[in-house]
């Protein structure tokens, strides 16, 4: 009898085939999505079938990074990924690493080159991101002339700030020469000086919005000195440019909203500054009156008025007092005078001469105070009050002797 094996071993051996067949470890598959389900678990469970055939399909939640739409049934799309064995149930499948829609897998590969190149560069980096101003005076446009992206803006922007300067450049925006367009509007604006500029177009196709995954427009956008908002697609599109831009906007419309400030809001904010400097200007002058009068009070019990009345009283006092001081004084040295006039009257020889007394001189002019200095016939000289006696000596007589007369007048 033949060699005999179970079903597990089978499925073993059909597995390694599988696994050795080089062609089935990297394989795309073109089909038509069904029975599409996402599980909790994240891993998704799909079939692909055509008009000959079907084939289970799954793709890990490990793997979903190669997935950049949501998929549903009826897409049509291009699965790459391994054929293999699952030994339990004995079936093989699809084991998917990366799915694109068909007709764009060609354009998304080389969206996702770009992708990587320009990220390993920093491109994408939030460090060269640049602000976006909150009020603006102009703004400009890349984007197509007869489009309803333009129509868009024109309204939301006419409706926050009918102010602001809307400066369309008309370029292309698919089709041959559309990256060139793109590019020159950039440049033309940025050159302009406008405040803020808008990149961008409608939804479309990956084919339509290809020009916006152009490395010349992203470089572009990139060398921009003007804060740029990309607006490309819907808001389930993502191109190069809105990863290069300062900000992206899911629509045109959005990206207005984002770029022009609510003039009304401005208005209110200024009327709330205004009432709030006015309440804060009457508040502050209230609290100066109160401090004002605070300050009066005090300088009324303070007042050098006053204080100058105080001492000029007690000026006026010092003034009294010396004044009597110096009469006093002026008193004293009258009657300190008086006495001494008196004394000197005492002590004066005219005085003397006035009460009888006669000062005697000889003729040398020596005044005779004894009688020895005289002698008879020495010819003296008598100062009375009134004038003055010449005489002779007749005699002289000390004092206890009898008393002699003979004086002769000249």
């Amino acid at each position: 009898m033949n060699s005999v094996y179970s079903v597990g071993q089978v499925n073993t051996y059909i597995k390694n085939m599988f696994t050795q067949d080089f062609l089935l470890n990297k394989i795309y598959i073109k089909g038509e999505v069904s029975n599409c389900k996402y599980h909790t678990s994240g891993h998704i469970y799909f079939s692909l079938k055509d008009e000959t055939g079907a084939m289970a399909c799954v793709m890990f939640a490990g793997s979903r990074k190669g997935l950049a739409f949501q998929m549903k049934n009826g897409d049509k799309v291009i699965v790459g990924g391994s054929v293999n064995v699952y030994e339990r149930d004995g079936k093989y499948q699809l084991y998917a690493k990366e799915i694109t829609l068909e007709g764009a897998g060609l354009l998304y590969e080389r969206y996702l080159a770009l992708k990587r190149e320009l990220e390993e560069m920093g491109m994408f980096a939030q460090d060269y991101k640049q602000p976006i101003p909150k009020h603006i005076r102009t703004l400009g446009v890349v984007t197509a002339p007869t489009g309803a992206a333009v129509q868009d803006i024109r309204n939301v922007a006419g409706r926050r700030n009918p102010y602001v300067q809307i400066i369309l450049y008309p370029a292309l925006v698919q089709g041959e020469g559309a990256k060139e367009s793109i590019v020159k509007g950039i440049q033309m604006l940025d050159d302009y000086g406008v405040d803020v500029m808008i990149v961008g177009r409608g939804g479309g196709s990956i084919e339509d919005l290809w020009a916006f995954n152009e490395e010349e427009v992203a470089r572009a956008i990139f060398n921009c000195k003007t804060p740029v908002i990309s607006a490309v697609g819907h808001e389930t599109d993502t191109t190069i440019a809105d990863l290069v831009a300062d900000l992206r906007a899911p629509t045109p419309s959005a990206a207005a909203e984002l770029a022009v400030g609510d003039v009304r809001m401005l208005f209110k904010t200024f009327e709330d500054y205004r009432a709030k400097l006015s309440r804060s200007v009457e508040n502050r002058v209230l609290l100066l009156g109160q401090h004002l009068r605070l300050y009066q009070n005090k300088l009324r019990f303070l007042s050098p008025e006053n204080q100058i009345r105080e001492k000029r009283g007690y000026l006026m006092d010092l003034e009294d007092k010396m004044e009597a001081a110096m009469k006093n004084q002026i008193y004293m040295a009258r009657r300190s005078l008086d006495i001494y006039i008196e004394r000197m009257k005492g002590l004066s020889p005219l005085e003397k001469l006035n009460q009888g007394f006669s000062y005697v001189e000889n003729t040398e002019h020596h005044a005779v105070t004894s009688i020895e200095q005289v002698k008879a016939d020495d010819t003296l000289y008598i100062q009375v009050s009134d004038g003055c006696i010449a005489a002779d000596v007749s005699y002289t007589q000390a004092l206890g002797r009898g008393r002699q007369t003979g004086f002769e007048e000249v």
